[in-house]
């Protein structure tokens, strides 16, 4: 089969810079902004090749702990570079550790350990050069936020055009996983970025108790400014969970969508997936690629970003085995909040959570 052609990095990383400046620019023309576009589209769809590489090597490391781990990888939408570098200003556009990013969900904090101890003390021969290792199961976010990030620098003899773009692996458990997805679903219909701490002081209370119950269940330490314990968490996520109508607002979203364009027959080796998402029309669309159509995938993500940019729409281009395996790895897209509900119910009702 042939092989995909991947893009290389045309510009330096002073041009990439002052790139991602003029992008969150409120001075700069249109003209501008435009020219700037170029180039992080450029920089940030280069990262595809040492993605491909980190979520290839991901895949066999995670199916060597559980045969049943799902791994998938994405690249950063231009919303979420334009939001990070708003929120650090600065921070450089090359710096930005989580461009090209891959996750490996496994089924409990036993694997988690087990896949990170492999990638920190079995990695002889790799020549990528790990910069950062983020335990946020040890030490959550305040957001509520649990999961390990490792982020690499990509070294390579072979492909030197990619040297030092950092690639982020993430690494989680089902539930962490199920938690996550609850909040980007919240996050998407309310027009906030709780997964980043901005929103409503109530929702964002509500997930940062739900994790650290979580949190207890799995046997690590919990939120910081949380209680630590189960029956001092009961009353009040209960109490939060029917104010906002936790349960209301989750069904309702699940329900409203409508799934197009997922069995797209003319790709019968899909590779990569563009998924849109219209929360207010309640349907997400998919567009299927073989992996030799990374150009086109790529442009016609682009294409869809600047098409949405100023409505309610999201858009992601991911890789997934499958439609299947994309439903489990990014349900927030599909508004797929059951894991999270089951466990919020069972919670409320009985005040105990279990592990899979």
């Amino acid at each position: 089969m042939a092989q995909p052609k991947y893009p290389i990095p045309e510009f330096s990383r002073r041009e990439v810079n002052r790139a991602g400046a003029t992008f969150v620019s409120q001075t700069e023309s249109t003209l501008e902004k435009e020219k700037a576009l170029v180039i992080i589209n450029n920089w940030r769809t280069a990262h595809n090749f040492p993605l491909n590489t980190f979520q290839m090597r991901l895949r066999k490391l995670a199916t060597s702990v559980n045969a049943d781990s799902l791994v998938a990888q994405r690249i950063k939408r231009l919303a979420s570079i334009k939001l990070k570098l708003e929120r650090f200003p600065d921070m450089n556009m090359s710096q930005i550790q989580d461009i090209g990013g891959c996750r490996a969900i496994m089924r409990d904090v036993s694997e988690v350990d087990h896949l990170v101890n492999v990638y920190n003390h079995e990695s002889r021969g790799v020549k990528h050069k790990l910069a950062k290792e983020h335990d946020y199961i040890k030490n959550p976010k305040p957001s509520g936020y649990r999961g390990v990030h490792l982020i690499y620098k990509y070294r390579s003899d072979k492909a030197k055009s990619y040297d030092d773009m950092r690639i982020e692996i993430q690494i989680r458990t089902l539930l962490q996983h199920s938690w996550a997805t609850a909040v980007e679903t919240v996050g998407t219909f309310i027009r906030q970025s709780l997964k980043s701490s901005q929103g409503e002081a109530e929702w964002l209370r509500f997930f940062a108790l739900m994790s650290s119950a979580m949190a207890i269940v799995e046997g690590k330490p919990t939120v910081p400014d949380t209680a630590d314990n189960i029956n001092i968490l009961r009353p009040e996520i209960t109490r939060l969970a029917k104010i906002l109508d936790v349960e209301g607002h989750l069904t309702t979203f699940r329900d409203s969508i409508q799934v197009l364009g997922g069995d797209n027959k003319r790709v019968s080796n899909a590779h990569y997936y563009l998924l849109e998402l219209d929360p207010s029309a309640g349907r997400v669309i998919i567009k299927s690629y073989s992996q030799t159509q990374l150009t086109t995938a790529t442009l016609d993500y682009m294409t869809l970003e600047k098409r949405i940019a100023n409505d309610n729409r999201d858009a992601v281009l991911v890789s997934a085995d499958s439609i299947q395996a994309l439903k489990l790895a990014f349900p927030n897209y599909y508004l797929d909040t059951d894991l999270f509900l089951s466990h919020l119910r069972t919670f409320t009702s009985t005040g105990q959570l279990y592990l899979f």
